[in-house]
C-alpha cells in the first residue's frame, strides 16, 4: 500500500494549537514545530509550539483552577461521572482516535488498537477507584479522635514518553483529575497529537477550564522549566532513566513530589520444562512488540542450556516470518521506528555488538519497506554469542533487537537476570510451581511475567526497583501519588487540657 494511501485515509488536522485553561490557542512566540509520520518520513501536521512564558500560562491556569475552581470540591461520584465521560467520548471516536495515534508513531494496528483500549478502560478503572479512596479512623487514647482526609496534592506537571503516547497520557492524566488535581501535560515533542486531542475531550465531558493543559514543546526548555516551576507541586516522568535523575535533582530544589517510571533492561529466562510454544511465542512478543520501543521489553533472553537448540530453531524461524509493513494493514506485525536518530542509536548498538565479539543471528539492519522507502525501518534482530559486559547486554537499546545467552541453572540465572543497574520487568517461562515462586521472589524488578508476556493491565502496579524509578502506576495505590493525607486529631472529654498543669 502506497504512503499517499495511508495518509488519504487519516482523520486529523493541518493545525494543532496548545490547550490551555480549556480552550485551543496559539504559542505567545508563534513558534511551531513538525510532527512527522515515522512510517513515511513525510509531514503529518504542525503543532504550536509552547514557550516558557505558555507555560507560565498554563500552571497559572492550573493553579487558578485548583485554588478557586470547583473541581476539587466535586464530590467523588461527580468527578468518577465525568471520567466515565471521557472514557464514553474515547470510545465513540476509536477509530480515529487510532489512525491518529499510528500515524503520529508508527506503530502497528494491533498495538495502536490495544492501547487506546488501555487508556479508555484507565479513565473507567479511576473513575471506580475514586469512589473507594478515603481516609481512616485510627485508634488514639480515649477522650481522643483522630481521622485522616486525602486532600488532592495541587498542580501536577507531567511528562509523556513518545513510545505509548496517549497510553501513558491516561496513566497520569486519570488518576490526578480523579483525586482534584490540576495538571500541565508536556507531551512528547514527537508524539504530541493525541495528547491534544485528549485534554479537548476532558473538557468535552465536563472537566472545567484550567484543571487539565496540554503544552506540547521541547522537553530541554518546557519539561525542565515545569519541573522547576515554583507553582508545581509535583512532576510526574515517565522516560529515561538519564533525565529522570536530572529531574530528581532539579525538583529538589523546591522539594516536589517526584514519580520517576524510567528504563529498563527485563530479563526473560525460559527453563527446560517450560512449555516451548507458549515461550516462544511470548518471547516474540516481549521484545518485538510495539517494535521494541517499551521501557519493559524482554531485551536479554536466557534460555535453559537443555532446550536452547530447539527453543532457537524456532524462535528464529517465527522471527524471520514477523511482518515489517503498512502500519494500517492488520497484518503487519513490526511498526517502524520513531525517528532516523533512535535508528541510528539501535543500529550503532548492533555494530558494537559485533565489535565486541557476539554474533548477529538475524537482522541486524536497517529495512526497506515497500511502499514506505521514507520511513524509519529496523529488521527484528537477534544477537547471539553475548556477554554480560558487552553495551548489548547492559544498555537500554529501545528498539527490536534482543540478546540471547544460555544458563545452566536457578543460581546462575537469578544471578545474570539481577546483573543489571535497572528492574523494571522481568519474564519466567516454566510448568514448576516452586521454581516459579522461588525465581520471582529472588528477582530484583518491579513486575514479574509468568508464563505470560504481558506487563499490565488497569490495576495492576507498574513500577519498578533501581534505576527503573519508583512509584507505581496503573494502580489504586497510584491515587496516594497525587494525594495529600491530612490527620485531624480532636479532643472530646469532659474536663479542659491543662498539660503543664497550671
Amino acid at each position: 500500500m502506497s504512503q499517499a494511501t495511508v495518509e488519504s485515509q487519516a482523520v486529523k488536522r493541518d493545525f494543532y494549537g496548545l490547550f490551555i485553561n480549556g480552550e485551543t490557542v496559539e504559542s505567545e512566540s508563534g513558534r511551531t514545530m513538525r510532527t512527522v509520520n515515522p512510517a513515511t518520513g513525510e509531514v503529518l501536521a504542525e503543532v504550536a509550539k509552547a514557550s516558557t512564558a505558555d507555560a507560565d500560562r498554563a500552571v497559572a491556569a492550573a493553579r487558578d483552577a485548583f485554588e478557586n475552581g470547583k473541581w476539587k470540591k466535586y464530590p467523588v461520584g461527580r468527578r468518577a461521572k465525568v471520567l466515565h465521560k471521557i472514557a464514553d467520548i474515547m470510545r465513540s471516536r476509536f477509530n480515529e482516535i487510532v489512525e491518529l495515534e499510528i500515524l503520529d508513531t508508527g506503530k502497528s494496528l494491533s498495538a495502536a488498537q490495544g492501547q487506546v483500549s488501555q487508556a479508555i478502560e484507565n479513565f473507567e478503572f479511576y473513575a471506580g477507584a475514586i469512589v473507594g479512596h478515603r481516609g481512616t479512623v485510627n485508634n488514639v487514647p480515649g477522650q481522643f479522635h483522630n481521622y485522616t482526609e486525602k486532600e488532592p496534592l495541587g498542580v501536577c506537571a507531567q511528562i509523556i514518553p513518545w513510545n505509548y503516547p496517549l497510553m501513558m497520557a491516561s496513566w497520569k492524566v486519570a488518576p490526578a483529575i480523579a483525586v482534584g488535581c490540576s495538571i500541565v501535560v508536556k507531551p512528547a515533542s514527537l508524539t504530541p497529537l493525541t495528547a491534544i486531542l485528549l485534554g479537548e475531550i476532558c473538557t468535552e465531558a465536563g472537566v472545567p477550564a484550567g484543571v487539565v493543559n496540554i503544552v506540547p514543546g521541547s522537553g530541554s526548555e518546557i519539561g525542565n522549566y515545569l519541573v522547576e516551576h515554583e507553582d508545581v507541586d509535583k512532576v510526574a516522568f515517565t522516560g529515561s532513566t538519564p533525565i529522570g535523575k536530572e529531574i530528581m535533582g532539579s525538583a529538589s530544589e523546591t522539594l516536589k513530589r517526584v514519580t520517576l517510571e524510567l528504563g529498563g533492561k527485563s530479563p526473560n529466562i525460559v527453563f527446560a520444562d517450560a512449555d516451548l510454544e507458549a515461550a516462544v511465542d511470548g518471547s516474540l512478543f516481549g521484545i518485538f512488540y510495539n517494535t521494541g520501543q517499551s521501557c519493559e521489553a524482554r531485551s536479554r533472553l536466557y534460555i535453559h542450556e537443555d532446550i536452547y537448540d530447539e527453543f532457537m530453531a524456532k524462535f528464529v524461524e517465527k522471527t524471520k516470518q514477523l511482518k515489517l509493513g503498512n502500519p494500517l494493514d492488520k497484518g503487519t506485525h513490526i511498526g517502524s521506528i520513531i525517528d532516523q536518530n533512535q535508528l541510528n542509536v539501535i543500529d550503532a548498538y548492533v555494530q558494537s555488538a559485533i565489535e565486541e565479539g557476539a554474533e548477529v543471528i538475524t537482522g541486524g539492519k536497517p529495512a526497506s519497506v515497500e511502499g514506505f522507502e521514507g520511513g524509519y525501518w529496523y529488521e527484528p534482530t537477534i544477537i547471539g554469542q553475548v556477554t554480560q559486559d558487552m553495551k548489548v547486554v547492559k544498555e537500554e537499546i529501545f528498539g527490536p533487537v534482543v540478546v540471547v545467552s544460555t544458563f545452566k541453572d536457578e543460581k546462575e540465572v537469578i544471578k545474570l537476570a539481577n546483573d543489571t543497574e535497572y528492574g523494571l520487568g522481568s519474564s519466567i517461562w516454566s510448568t514448576n510451581d516452586g521454581r516459579i515462586k522461588r525465581v520471582a521472589n529472588a528477582i530484583r524488578a518491579g513486575i514479574v511475567m509468568v508464563n505470560c508476556p504481558f506487563s499490565a493491565f488497569p490495576g495492576t502496579p507498574f513500577g519498578g526497583y533501581k534505576q527503573s524509578g519508583f512509584g507505581r502506576e496503573l494502580c489504586i495505590e497510584t491515587l496516594d501519588l497525587y494525594t495529600e493525607t491530612k490527620s485531624i486529631l480532636s479532643y472530646y472529654g469532659s474536663r479542659p487540657l491543662n498539660p503543664f498543669g497550671m
